[in-house]
């Protein structure tokens, strides 16, 4: 199966606790980074996931957001810090790829906000990623 989803990170489920329609599943990434993947119950069981399962995180790069550090006070747990590695910008839109330990990821963000942040290769940054926009594949 091929998927037009390029951030794919590998990990292993460390917690799963579900609800009657959703669950949280803990995932530990291969660079020691923890994230949340707010998922359905039907996926956890229809895909076997457990504690202990090897899984890969799933992001459309429209769903990363870029800070340029940690940021308190947003219910957004998942943050990944990382380095930019290459900026691609067009008229209205820019790509901006991103390595954290242990993989990368690519933020399809306005060209205003790499304006206005300041960024280009080297920089330092945090991907932001709600919960609800990180699904899991086994």
């Amino acid at each position: 199966m091929s998927l037009s989803i390029r951030n794919q990170i590998a990990g292993t489920v460390t917690a799963v606790t579900a609800g009657e329609a959703m669950a949280t599943v803990k995932v530990r990434l291969r660079g020691g980074q923890d994230v949340t993947a707010a998922i359905t119950v039907d996926a956890v069981k229809d895909l076997g996931i457990a504690e202990g399962s090897a899984v890969k995180a799933l992001v459309k790069s429209t769903e990363v957001a870029l800070a340029t550090g940690p940021v308190e006070g947003l219910s957004i747990r998942n943050q990944l810090a990382g380095t930019v590695t290459e900026v691609a910008s067009g008229g209205a839109m820019s790509s901006v790829k991103v390595d954290v330990e242990g993989g990368a990821l690519t933020a399809a963000i306005t060209k205003d906000a790499v304006d206005d942040l300041g960024l280009a290769v080297g920089s330092s940054v945090v991907a932001l990623i709600k919960s609800t926009e990180i699904s899991l594949s086994v």
